[in-house]
């Protein structure tokens, strides 16, 4: 066991080295900008000082939304999705995987699970023992289950999901517009140090031109990073907003989420304004800090109606912004924001005839 644990320490430590030298990139990048370019070589007060208080908001949020996404845990099922002390041995006992599978859809009745493997069957997780909801997968890195899993991302040290994935994305907008406004500011400079003159003094240099001092390697450097890594986020950002509006995690992007009626790469699209809204909140003024505002908790999401699982008709939807009233005792899970379920039957069974008396379904259009 010693030499697992030692193994697994090193792992860790190793896995912070992307972190390590994004940090050390930044850092550098500040100094050239700050120190080396507005202190040391712009003449212009206004044009420096209108520079550092640009750049030190763009600063300031990448920053703010980058650590938020490291720092941020990855959210884990629930207790509701671990087995029973009675169905857990039961399963452990049994060899049959069928019968293993009668068990587990046995607890998931009682469960908002509406996701499948790719061969029907209820999602387990042998290594954390639990039902996995919908859209939660495994993450080997992590060792854990993680709730709306995206990918895990080196860069952040960190599983990207549903506890930090729109600090992700702020992330990305963020140091996109980092680079992008570096990029831009310093390019003036950097052709300037191309037709560099060979006076040491800015008295003695014309105009157009600039001295031949250390700072122009930091200036010629500093464009071409800035550069260089806006192109490389600008397509990982035009990504990931595609993937918001579609209410997509990377995972269902290459591979669609299986419901009982078979794979659908769009059965948790609520249409682009809703889809927003589930990553980003309601208010639309804390759309761009990084603080949490996202819909839900993470262990449900709401449904198109054609995916509505027929095995567990018990459990109706309303699309319509209210709540179900529930008779008292009557097990409860909420799906998102809108969605509630209807009161199961003591003893099991339902009356489809009770059913169609009962729920009520609006269905909005997908935009």
């Amino acid at each position: 066991m010693a030499p697992h644990h030692v193994l697994r320490c090193c792992q860790r430590s190793l896995s912070w080295i992307p972190v390590i030298f994004i940090n050390l990139i930044v850092g550098w990048s500040y100094y050239a900008y700050v120190v080396e370019l507005c202190i040391l070589t712009i003449p212009n007060n206004a044009e420096k000082i209108s520079y550092l208080v640009v750049f030190h908001l763009f600063f300031i949020m990448f920053i703010w939304s980058y650590w938020k996404t490291i720092c941020s845990r990855p959210a884990n099922p629930s207790k509701e999705f671990c087995l029973p002390k009675v169905e857990k041995e039961q399963y452990e006992k049994e060899e049959h995987p069928d019968t293993q599978q009668e068990i587990l859809k046995k607890v998931a009745v009682g469960l908002p699970v509406y996701t499948r493997t790719g061969t029907g069957a209820v999602r387990y997780c042998d290594h954390c023992l639990v039902i996995k909801p919908d859209r939660c997968h495994h993450c080997s890195t992590c060792d854990m289950c993680v709730l709306k899993m995206d990918h895990h991302c080196p860069w952040v040290n960190n599983c990207v999901g549903f506890s930090n994935y729109k600090f992700f994305v702020l992330f990305l907008a963020y140091s996109m517009l980092y680079c992008a406004f570096i990029a831009a500011t310093v390019l003036q400079y950097f052709i300037k140090f191309w037709t560099l003159c060979r006076w040491r003094s800015v008295g003695d240099c014309p105009q157009n031109q600039l001295p031949d001092t250390h700072a122009k390697f930091h200036v010629l450097f500093l464009f071409f990073v800035a550069a260089m890594f806006f192109i490389s986020i600008l397509s990982l950002f035009s990504y990931h907003l595609w993937l918001v509006g579609k209410n997509r995690t990377t995972i269902e992007a290459f591979r669609a989420p299986v419901f009982r009626n078979g794979p659908d790469k769009n059965g948790f699209s609520l249409g682009f304004s809703r889809n927003m809204a589930e990553v980003f909140g309601d208010q639309k003024k804390y759309w761009m800090f990084p603080i949490y505002s996202s819909h839900g908790d993470g262990n449900s999401f709401v449904t198109r109606l054609v995916n509505l699982d027929p095995e567990q008709i018990a459990v109706g939807l309303q699309i319509n912004g209210k709540s179900s009233v529930d008779g008292p005792g009557s097990p409860k899970h909420v799906l998102g924001d809108n969605v509630n379920h209807i009161e199961d039957h003591q003893d099991g069974s339902f009356d489809k005839t009770d059913v169609a008396e009962t729920v009520t379904v609006t269905i909005e259009s997908e935009s």
